[in-house]
């Protein structure tokens, strides 16, 4: 899920075409067809002061991942693993003097043996001292499989994957690992069309009510999408017919209604969706205008039209970086072991094929909801 300047590479290095950032600057957004979107939300999401943070530190690089192979990797999608480990699931993955280079992969994990929040370092890889692909993948026409959500239900992590060449998603599938995420075995797919294609970037809070709750909307930054909230019970996530959209009909809202977006339509980029502390948190990379936000609320079906949205993340340029503003920034997934008073995200970063990593930072200043 890369962004930057530079075109996109096939797995040989050679330009295979338009970068996502190209193509979001020259402003080509699509359509989706939304009915019903919005109906019955009144109003729209409050102004709230944006969030304060800082960087914490660089998670992926040359210097910090370089001794796995995996010197130039994004996403970081972290999930805390039964062993008490923090698994970073990583998304396209390089060795070699930048993106682009030999030995692409997708998707990776890294490993950090402390999973305190102040005290991350990734020391380990799936694969020892070659980061592994965690699933077959063979880029064949330029396709790869990036993931979008990672998380653990009691001794089980679960991973779900959006496969096909960037923002033309062929289908998603989902995965379990029962060894730490070790290996991974395959559960169930979706096909790339269904909910009109804005059910391709799941992702799933855990609930203590023996449910996943989960958001979706459509993997392509540059159209316009609607955000679906299904729910399905934990010991059903690889049956497809388990999951019960939450939708708006005959003038009210139900579990079992046709799905309906339960937010303002908009070009999204990367979602986290946790259940922290008696309440839940989404945070997204939002497209116009480009940051990362977060919301935080009650229940999963909170009116999401009205609930504040704080800004964490802001962008600038390479040179201006400082406190919460990040150069051509992306991700924004919430690091287990974080609060909502000191809530730990990880950052992604592309400008160039020498920066392109993962960083943590540290948000202050979130309205409890």
């Amino acid at each position: 899920m890369r962004e930057s300047n530079e075109p996109s590479r096939s797995p040989s290095g050679r330009p295979a075409g338009p970068s996502r950032r190209a193509l979001l600057r020259s402003g080509a957004v699509g359509g989706l067809a939304l009915a019903g979107v919005g109906a019955g939300a009144p109003g729209a999401a409050a102004a709230a002061p944006p969030a304060t943070g800082a960087k914490v530190r660089d998670l992926t690089g040359p210097a910090q991942t370089g001794r796995f192979a995996a010197p130039w990797t994004d996403l970081g999608i972290p999930a805390r693993c039964p062993d008490g480990s923090l698994l970073f699931v990583c998304g396209d993955t390089f060795d070699g003097d930048g993106v682009g280079g030999p030995d692409w992969r997708s998707p990776v994990g890294l490993r950090s043996s402390d999973p305190a929040p102040e005290s991350l370092l990734i020391d380990g890889s799936v694969g020892g001292a070659r980061a592994v692909g965690l699933v077959p993948e063979g880029h064949t026409g330029g396709t790869t499989a990036i993931p979008s959500d990672v998380f653990t239900i009691g001794s089980t992590m679960y991973m779900h994957l959006m496969r096909g060449v960037i923002y033309q998603t062929h289908h998603t599938d989902f995965w379990r690992s029962d060894d730490n995420g070790e290996t991974w075995q395959y559960l169930c797919q979706w096909p790339g069309d269904q909910h009109g294609g804005q059910f391709q970037q799941k992702t799933y809070a855990v609930a203590d009510d023996g449910y996943c709750y989960v958001l979706s909307t459509a993997f392509n930054r540059e159209v316009t999408s609607a955000l679906l909230l299904h729910r399905v019970p934990q010991n059903a996530l690889g049956d497809p017919a388990a999951y019960e959209p939450w939708g708006y009909a005959g003038g009210v809202w139900a579990w079992g209604h046709p799905p309906t977006s339960v937010t303002a339509a908009r070009r999204w980029g990367e979602i986290c969706f946790r259940a922290m502390a008696g309440r839940y948190a989404l945070t997204w990379l939002n497209m116009s205008p480009l940051d990362i936000r977060a919301q935080i609320f009650a229940l999963p079906t909170s009116n999401l039209f009205t609930t504040p949205e704080q800004t964490m993340i802001v962008p600038t340029v390479p040179g201006l970086e400082g406190g919460n503003a990040v150069a051509s920034p992306y991700g924004g997934f919430i690091i287990p072991g974080s609060s909502f008073d000191d809530l730990h995200i990880a950052v992604s970063q592309w400008y160039d094929n020498q920066n392109y990593r993962v960083m943590q930072y540290r948000i202050n200043g979130l309205l409890a909801g």
